[in-house]
């Protein structure tokens, strides 16, 4: 009977640990930033480093750029405005 409470308390104890952890990453979170992307209209051929990706996107008047998907295109990426989606 004594072994039985015990068994029972752990259980009850690893429940409410668990319950506490789940409960803390439900929380509320900090909204993070959108990020706006638009294909280069200057950029030629394949996209292979974000770097050189980048320095074109800045000419654009963007502030950054990234090589993205199969066809390695670069997009110009930028934070978006309030009410604007990508």
């Amino acid at each position: 009977m004594e072994r039985s409470t015990r068994v029972f308390s752990a259980t009850v104890l690893v429940l409410m640990l668990l319950l506490l952890t789940t409960t803390e990453e439900m929380g509320p979170k900090m909204e993070e930033a959108r990020i706006c992307e638009s294909a280069s209209h200057r950029f030629k051929g394949l996209c292979v480093r974000k770097s050189n990706c980048a320095a074109v996107c800045q000419t654009e008047g963007f502030p950054d750029g990234k090589c993205q998907g199969v066809r390695r295109r670069c997009m110009c990426t930028r934070p978006c405005r309030e009410g604007e989606e990508n």
